[in-house]
Formats: C-alpha cells, structure tokens, sequence
C-alpha cells in the first residue's frame, strides 16, 4: 500500500525533458496535480512526485494491485518518451547524462 520509489531520471535533464516528463505524469490515471506539483489522488490513492538527486522520487499510497500496473505503465511511458530504460537505480538501472 505504501510506495517510495526513485526513477533514473537525473535532475539535470533539460526543461524540454521536463516538460515531456510532465505530460506522461498527466495522462496516468488519478491524475490530480500540475507541473510544479505531481499528484495521483483517488480512493485510498494519494502519491507524489519530486526531483531529488536520487533520481525522480515517486512516494505515498496506493493499493497494490493497482499500483503495479500503473507504475508498470509509468516506466512503459517514461522508456519509451526518453529513449532509454527507465527504472530504480538500485535495480541497476543507469542515468543517463543530458549535457
């Protein structure tokens, strides 16, 4: 039920990345935040989404059957948008340099 995640997504990415970054965030059901705050809100949902230096950080509540097809399709997304494999560090998932 309760997530905290870090993406390999690098907080250097240009702000075009960004704002590509931001229209997958939209479009992922539950949906309830904006650009400068990402949210997800619904019955016993409520997840959110920062820049650290760990990575993009993703954090809060979600039942898990639901949360593993939604996170699933959120990488799906994000992979295919950046144009390499998006997923936890800690899994060996590499950052990519956006210089």
């Amino acid at each position: 039920m309760e997530h905290d995640i870090n993406l390999n997504i690098h907080y250097t990415a240009p702000k075009e990345v960004w704002e590509k970054i931001n229209m997958v965030y939209a479009s992922m059901p539950y949906w309830a935040g904006n650009k400068d705050e990402p949210q997800w809100v619904g019955e016993d949902i409520d997840l959110r989404a920062s820049v650290e230096p760990s990575g993009v950080q993703i954090w809060g509540n979600m039942p898990d059957d639901i949360w593993e097809k939604w996170y699933s399709t959120l990488k799906k997304k994000l992979t295919e948008l950046l144009g390499y494999e998006i997923g936890e560090p800690e899994d060996g998932y590499e950052f990519k340099c956006f210089e």
